[in-house]
């Protein structure tokens, strides 16, 4: 089934269709043990973060949140516990030597190269649930990638995007919350009025179109 999965799953654009994504396969258990280990200083910070208002690991709004209470801060078992309990743990890698970063220059947090390695992640998770299994995707050992280099092999040169825990789902989510469309549309410019299903074109008998006003 696995096979299948990421048999599947490697049709996945890249940038220059380079396909600069190495998959390492874990079903060690102590393998698997110190990844959620390596993920615990990184959830801490999250979760100590967030439990202050904060938006967790944002680049552009420094925390506030003193050093001692984050050590103090307790990481809830859902941010680890897959890692430890699922069938096997994907640790998705993406070689740098391979990535075309067009926004490198602009000063700001970098995310074109995740085009190259984020829409296999996807295509590997929506497999798995076709496949009848549940995946969880977790970045918090990220943050603590050297270590993750040296426990897996990893050479310098190519980065840890994701790690994914697949298993058999403990259960099945049926709705998830998510923004109204016309909550992240606009019409024109990013301060453009709303775009919302009364503002699309509708044919009318002349076969022409004609835009309703809402």
């Amino acid at each position: 089934m696995l096979y299948r999965v990421l048999d599947n799953a490697r049709f996945a654009p890249s940038g220059g269709n380079r396909q600069a994504v190495h998959i390492i396969v874990v079903r060690d258990q102590q393998t698997r043990d110190r990844l959620a280990e390596l993920s615990v200083p990184g959830a801490r910070r999250y979760v100590a973060q967030l439990g202050m208002g904060e938006a967790p690991w944002n680049p552009l709004r420094p925390s506030s949140v003193p050093a001692a209470d984050v050590d103090s801060t307790e990481v809830p078992d859902a941010f680890i516990a897959p890692l430890r309990g699922a069938s096997v743990a994907l640790v998705v890698c993406l070689d740098l030597r391979y990535v075309a970063a067009t926004d490198q220059h602009l000063g700001r947090v970098g995310v074109i190269s995740g085009a190259s390695v984020y829409p296999l992640v996807w295509n590997i998770l929506l497999a798995a649930r076709g496949e009848g299994y549940g995946g969880n995707l977790n970045t918090m050992v990220v943050p603590q990638e050297p270590q993750v280099q040296k426990l897996l092999g990893i050479p310098d040169f190519c980065a840890v995007a994701a790690v994914l825990a697949l298993g058999e789902p403990t259960r099945r989510i049926t709705k998830l919350r998510r923004k109204r469309v016309d909550e992240i549309a606009t019409w024109e410019r990013f301060d453009g009025p709303a775009y919302t299903l009364a503002d699309e074109p509708r044919g009318n008998p002349d076969g022409g179109e004609t835009r309703s006003t809402g």
